[in-house]
């Protein structure tokens, strides 16, 4: 059965059309997947089918009924969930005042608490979550987090639910109990719409895809009946190749940077080498010891032990402006936290790292601020490369190029990238590798941590595996997946 109709979706944006009379027909019971490029329109339409953004024109009908939502409340009160990348969580309270925000039970007028703790409790292992319903929700895993999500859906009895991106930031094992929750779900008959750049996980859960492109629908049908290639080529309008680029220079033979016997916490004599004109890949599954060692290189944890040397010299940072002014630069794994200024605009955003550039008296030149900007945007492929727009209002995948453009201005020798493409499509993807490559070519030295080991194999020349916090061993030469896969589980 239909539960949800859209007809003739459109929204716009000043300068931007976002969704151009896009249809959709989602099936009780079902599992429709999203999928489409950065900027294809996919957040916008959860945005409006969640009633947090009215559409400019269209038409939308839930149980085959013409409905006009006003607001995520009555979005809510048809029986409409969305999950959202960032979740929408109050940290410090329980999971339980969580579940329940907004629709606490009452007993003779008072919060009745146990009701709340038993209702939660039951919900959550519906779900294969056994915590204390009063456990601070800051406490628990992102994996964890969204079942508490989820648990919510069930107490508010959702008949549609959709997650954008849900298992961006999911280990393996994380994945696959998610999964397993979506398929109960699906059994349960509740609708699900899943928004994911993970090829392989839509077309294993769903059971009808649709292709946004350019905010317009380019192909809906069954999940069966479209192949991996075919359906990236739907997505993006061309072919695209993920394969490995050789480089294009030989690195040089005396490392740039060299890490000896680093340690803090968990992370212990950790030891590598990175000369100019090479990608290091840093392996390992996540909780290995990967970001920890990206943060002690780039200056923003000191490390308890062990010596850096930069160019043959001691490298101490004691703060990530010490590594920026010596020419290391971090591209964090959250970039809309730790890479950007969400309420600045892109202009603001890529000189931020380059200020004595544009305002060498104290004072910004705007004509030179725009100048620089704008080359830097076009530089790294920003799309459309409008520098007086607001960074919040980017895709993931253009957000990442405006920390990419910010981090190319200051020239820096030693280029550290913490997943450099989570989150973010097939096609942008393509092209952060191209940028990253040819860094290296151009005599950068870059150091990549990726999950995703297609991504590594593309782009590294050789890898360092960590596990548990230690150095498990080195990969060199072609990088055979069987070989990081045994060095990460500690099996080899």
């Amino acid at each position: 059965m239909t539960l949800l109709t859209l007809r003739g979706i459109t929204k716009r944006y000043p300068g931007v059309t976002a969704l151009d009379g896009v249809d959709l027909d989602v099936e009780s019971g079902a599992v429709h997947a999203l999928v489409g490029e950065n900027g294809a329109g996919k957040s916008t339409l959860l945005k409006i089918v969640a009633g947090a953004t009215a559409p400019d024109a269209g038409t939308m009908a839930w149980d085959r009924r013409p409905v006009t939502v006003h607001s995520p409340r009555e979005a809510l009160a048809r029986g409409v969930t969305v999950i959202y990348q960032e979740l929408a969580l109050v940290p410090g309270l329980g999971a339980a005042a969580n579940i329940y925000l907004g629709m606490e039970p009452r007993r003779r007028g008072l919060l009745d608490r146990g009701a709340m703790r038993a209702g939660a409790a039951a919900a959550l292992a519906d779900l294969g979550l056994l915590v204390d319903p009063d456990r601070p929700v800051q406490e628990l895993s992102v994996a964890q987090r969204q079942l508490v999500e989820l648990a919510r859906a069930l107490v508010r009895e959702a008949k549609l639910v959709a997650l954008d991106e849900p298992t961006a930031t999911l280990t393996a094992h994380e994945v696959a109990h998610l999964v397993a929750q979506i398929e109960w779900l699906r059994a349960k008959g509740i609708a699900v719409i899943f928004v994911s750049h993970r090829l392989d996980e839509v077309r294993r859960l769903a059971d009808t895809v649709t292709v946004l492109r350019d905010g317009r629908r380019a192909w809906t049908g069954a999940a069966a009946d479209i192949d991996g290639p075919t359906l990236i080529r739907t997505m993006v309008g061309r072919d695209v190749v993920f394969e490995r680029r050789p480089p294009g220079r030989a690195a040089d033979p005396v490392p740039l940077l060299s890490v000896r016997g680093l340690s803090r916490g968990w992370v212990r004599d950790i030891s590598l080498d990175l000369a100019r004109g090479e990608i290091l890949g840093l392996a390992g599954l996540v909780g290995s010891g990967r970001s920890e060692v990206a943060r002690l290189i780039a200056g923003i944890d000191r490390p308890a032990r062990g010596t850096m040397t930069l160019a043959g010299r001691p490298f101490r940072p004691r703060s990530p402006a010490d590594a920026i002014r010596a020419g290391v630069v971090y591209f964090p794994e959250d970039r809309k936290q730790q890479g950007l200024v969400l309420g600045m605009r892109i202009r603001e955003n890529i000189t931020l790292a380059a200020l004595s550039r544009v305002a060498p008296r104290g004072w910004v030149r705007p004509e030179a601020e725009r100048e620089l900007a704008a080359a830097a945007a076009v530089r790294a492929d920003v799309r459309p490369p409008e520098i007086e727009r607001r960074t919040a209002h980017l895709s993931g995948g253009n957000q990442q190029k405006v920390v990419l453009a910010k981090w190319l201005l200051t020239d820096a020798e030693v280029l550290v990238f913490d997943e450099p493409t989570r989150g973010v499509d097939i096609g942008a993807k393509t092209e952060i590798h191209r940028q990253i490559r040819a860094l290296a070519d151009a005599g950068k030295a870059v150091l990549v941590i990726s999950s995703e080991l297609p991504e590594l194999i593309a782009l590294a020349d050789r890898a360092v595996v960590l596990r548990e916090g230690r150095v498990q061993g080195q990969v060199r030469g072609a990088l055979a997946p069987e070989a990081l896969t045994a060095l990460a589980f500690g099996a080899a």
